[in-house]
């Protein structure tokens, strides 16, 4: 069955546009992480789906509040001011070391001046943004579907986020892995990992039960679903999740759901709804959350 609401991505296309698009959202996403205060499990930092794309978070520098929106219609980067100030810069193929320099030279003639690391994160043989020539691929068919993607499946992500009561992060998109995302908490924190950097341990701090997509690419080559719980109690790997197309991958310790069983599903919404659903009730129950303290009657 064919859901045109559940698009198909251009893998050709998509394979090259991938890479440059993400280190375009981390150059963002770190001007994100300079100028908001940390929140916990850096949710300060993380990108939001809107009508036309991702936007940051609001921003503050000196007097006035600002936000950068990548536009995936018209392709385009905007930031607007509180002041009234718009710039504009086009989504085009461009390098990364391209788009790093003329986004703080036009931030600069904006008397926006922020200062970022720009080394890459949660990527094999990171290149620093202004010295990455490789990365130059955009195809505004393969970033408009993959959007279309995440629009199509906000909706269950919000209803399933929606009958949990207890602490839960926004559904909100990270430009660290590149995926959409979700997580629960049981309130109890967790033992600190041995030797985990900073972001890993602030990110793990409690339990959690983590469900969220990602497009594909690197050791997950296609877009698929997925589902954890960290720590992860015992018994979960051979738990009974559905649907059929699911299940526990012993590779990422995580419950894999690929897109296109959704995507082709009579119901894709339904589908991915029992994903998350059984997932987190198999994780939830054996981890033993008080689970009437935490979810909606």
């Amino acid at each position: 069955m064919t859901n045109t609401r559940w698009p198909v991505l251009p893998s050709d296309t998509w394979r090259d546009t991938y890479p440059t698009l993400h280190m375009w959202t981390q150059i963002v996403g770190k001007i994100a992480l300079a100028l908001t205060p940390r929140t916990n499990h850096f949710w300060n930092v993380a990108l939001h789906l809107t009508s036309r794309g991702l936007i940051t978070p609001l921003m503050y520098y000196r007097d006035r509040a600002f936000t950068i929106t990548f536009d995936f219609v018209e392709h385009e980067l905007l930031i607007e001011t509180s002041d009234g100030a718009t710039e504009i810069i086009s989504l085009e193929p461009r390098t990364v070391a391209d788009f790093y320099k003329l986004l703080m030279s036009t931030l600069h003639g904006m008397n926006i001046d922020v200062r970022i690391w720009t080394m890459p994160q949660e990527v094999p043989n990171p290149i620093k943004f202004e010295k990455d020539v490789t990365h130059r691929s955009y195809d505004p068919v393969a970033v408009n579907t993959f959007w279309q993607m995440l629009l199509a499946m906000k909706p269950v992500f919000d209803a399933f986020r929606a009958k949990f009561i207890g602490k839960c992060s926004p559904v909100h998109f990270f430009w660290g892995s590149f995926d959409l995302a979700v997580t629960r908490f049981s309130g109890r924190r967790a033992l600190e990992r041995p030797g985990a950097d900073p972001i890993t341990r602030e990110s793990y701090s409690h339990e959690v039960i983590s469900h969220g997509f990602w497009p594909g690419s690197g050791a997950m080559p296609n877009p698929a679903f997925y589902a954890y719980a960290a720590p992860e109690p015992a018994g979960l790997k051979t738990a009974s999740v559905r649907p059929s197309a699911a299940s526990y991958s012993s590779d990422f310790s995580e419950f894999l759901l690929p897109y296109e069983a959704v995507r082709t599903a009579n119901s894709p919404e339904a589908d991915l709804t029992a994903f998350f659903t059984s997932t987190y009730n198999a994780a939830a129950d054996l981890a033993k959350w008080n689970r009437i303290e935490l979810e909606r009657s």
